[in-house]
C-alpha cells in the first residue's frame, strides 16, 4: 500500500483528523501494529505530505493527463502500450546529439539499443521483472534474466555482461533478494554471463507498505553485426523456434493451478538456437531476429512491418507447432490466444538459401524450427497477415494482451471508447514533458 497516495488523496476529499485516522489504522491492519504506535506514522505521514504538495513548482511539478496507466494499457502488450512506447521516442529523440550516436534506438522498436564503438556495435537491453511474480522470486529472476539476454543475443550481439535492480516493499522478506538473485545467477551461471553490478532498495522507502517486490535486469553485448527489426527484406523467409513462454505463461499457470506447466519455461532452447546460428558463422547473413514478446505474434509483426515498411504473411498451422505442446494445450484450455501472448519463440528473417543453414544449426542443437511465412512488399501499406484455412487476413494486436489470468480476463482486451481522446492527452503529456527538458537545457546553456 502506497501510504504516501492514500494520504496525498485523502486529504483533497476530507478533513486531517479524519484522514489521519483512517491511514492510522490501515496501517496497523497492515503491519500489525498497536494504533497507538500507527498513529504516530500516520502523523508523520501527513506532515511530509503537507509539506511536500503545498507548493507548487515548475521542476517539482508535471503535467497531469488524466490517463491512468492502466486505462490506457501501459505495460499490457497492446496498442496503448505500443502508444506510449512510440512517445517515449519521442522525448528521448528531441536530443539530437543523442540520437546522432545511436545506431538502434528507441524509435525503431527493438527491445535492445545499440551504439557503435569504434569497430564494434554495444547493444544493451533492460527488463522488468513479471509484476504478478513477485512472491515467487526464484522464477522472477530466472525469466527476466532470460529475457534481457535474448533481447541482446536477437540484435546480433554477445551478452558480455548482466546487471540488476531489485526493489522490495518495506515489510518484505530479506530473503527475497536471495532467492531473485538465486534466479539470475543460475541463467548466468548457465550462459558463462557475468551477473556484475546492481542495486537493492525499498520501494517508496518507508512511505510503501507490503511485501510487494518489483526490479528489472539488464544485459549488455558486443557484436561487429546487428540484425534490427527494420532490417527485414522483401521475399525473406521467417523461421520461428519452438516456444514455451517465459514469465506470462509462468504466471497464467500459477495463477490457474497449473503449476506443472511452470516447469515447461525453465529452459536455454532460445539461448541454445541463437548460439548455434553465432557458431555457425550465420549472423551476418541473416538479416533480423527477434524473440516473440511483446503481445506475442500480434505485437511483434505490427511493431516489424512499420518499422520495415514490408508486410508480414504468417500460416496459421505452422505458427501453432511453434508452440510447446504442453503450453499450447493449457492455453487452449483456458481460451487464451496464443498469438497474443509471450511465447518466448526466437523469430529469424531471411533469404532462403541462408534459412536451410540456420535450420540445420538449430536443429543439431535440440531445438525445434520450422519456417511459418515470409515477407512481401507492402505496396505502401506495410501491415501483419495470417493465412489460415486458404484464408488470408490482418493480424492486429488488440488494446491488450490476450487476457491470461482470472483477474485479467475480468479487465478485458476491450479498447476503451475514448481511446482517441486519451491519445490526445497523452500527446499532450509528451509536449510538456519535452517543454520541461528543454527549459533544464537552456537554464544549464546547452541550448
Amino acid at each position: 500500500m502506497d501510504i504516501e497516495g492514500y494520504a496525498r488523496r485523502m486529504l483533497e476529499k476530507t478533513d486531517e483528523t479524519k484522514v489521519k485516522k483512517l491511514l492510522a489504522e490501515r496501517i496497523a491492519e497492515i503491519k500489525g501494529w498497536n494504533l497507538e504506535k500507527a498513529e504516530r506514522w500516520a502523523r508523520a505521514v501527513i506532515v511530509e505530505v503537507k509539506n511536500a504538495y503545498s507548493k507548487k513548482s515548475d521542476l517539482l511539478d508535471y503535467y497531469r493527463s488524466g490517463v491512468t496507466m492502466g486505462a490506457f494499457g501501459v505495460g499490457s502488450r497492446g496498442r496503448g502500450d505500443f502508444y506510449v512506447h512510440e512517445k517515449i521516442a519521442e522525448v528521448i529523440g528531441e536530443s539530437g546529439a543523442v540520437v546522432s550516436s545511436a545506431v538502434v534506438s528507441s524509435k525503431d522498436l527493438d527491445d535492445a539499443g545499440v551504439v557503435r564503438h569504434g569497430d564494434f556495435y554495444i547493444a544493451v537491453a533492460i527488463d522488468g521483472i513479471h509484476s504478478r511474480l513477485s512472491e515467487f522470486p526464484f522464477i522472477a529472476g530466472f525469466h527476466v534474466t532470460r529475457a534481457a539476454m535474448r533481447d541482446v543475443y536477437v540484435m546480433g550481439a554477445e551478452p558480455v555482461a548482466v546487471f540488476s535492480d531489485i526493489h522490495i516493499a518495506d515489510d518484505g522478506d530479506v530473503s527475497k533478494i536471495f532467492d531473485h538473485l538465486a534466479g539470475i545467477s543460475a541463467v548466468c551461471d548457465a550462459t558463462g554471463v557475468p551477473l556484475i553490478s546492481g542495486s537493492t532498495l525499498r520501494i517508496g522507502g518507508d512511505m510503501v507498505i507490503g511485501e510487494r517486490m518489483t526490479g528489472g535486469v539488464g544485459c549488455v553485448g558486443v557484436s561487429k553485426y546487428i540484425t534490427p527489426r527494420k532490417n527485414v527484406r522483401e521475399e525473406d523467409v521467417i523461421l520461428l523456434t519452438e516456444g514455451a513462454g517465459g514469465g506470462t505463461v509462468a504466471t497464467t499457470a500459477i495463477y490457474y493451478g497449473m503449476h506443472e506447466i511452470v516447469e515447461e519455461t525453465i529452459n536455454l532452447d532460445f539461448i541454445k538456437a541463437v548460439k548455434a546460428i553465432f557458431a555457425n558463422r550465420l549472423v551476418e547473413r541473416v538479416h533480423s531476429m527477434s524473440d516473440v514478446t511483446n503481445g506475442g505474434i500480434r505485437g511483434d509483426a505490427e511493431e516489424i512491418s512499420k518499422v520495415s515498411g514490408k508486410s508480414l504473411v504468417f500460416e496459421y498451422e505452422k505458427l501453432r507447432k511453434c508452440v510447446n505442446p504442453r503450453v499450447l494445450e493449457m492455453l487452449e484450455e483456458l481460451e487464451i490466444d496464443f498469438m497474443g501472448v509471450s511465447i518466448d519463440s526466437l523469430m529469424i528473417v531471411c533469404d532462403k538459401d541462408v534459412a536451410k543453414d540456420v535450420i540445420k544449426a538449430v536443429k543439431g542443437v535440440g531445438v525445434q524450427i520450422q519456417e511459418v511465412g515470409w515477407v512481401e512488399d507492402a505496396s505502401g501499406k506495410p501491415g501483419a497477415f495470417l493465412v489460415e484455412n486458404g484464408e488470408r487476413k490482418e493480424i492486429k494486436p488488440r488494446f491488450r494482451e490476450s487476457a491470461y489470468t482470472p483477474l485479467k480476463k475480468v479487465v478485458g482486451e476491450e479498447e476503451p471508447p475514448d481511446f482517441e481522446e486519451m491519445r490526445q492527452r497523452v500527446d499532450e503529456a509528451v509536449r510538456r514533458a519535452v517543454e520541461k527538458k528543454k527549459k533544464v537545457l537552456k537554464q544549464l546553456g546547452m541550448i
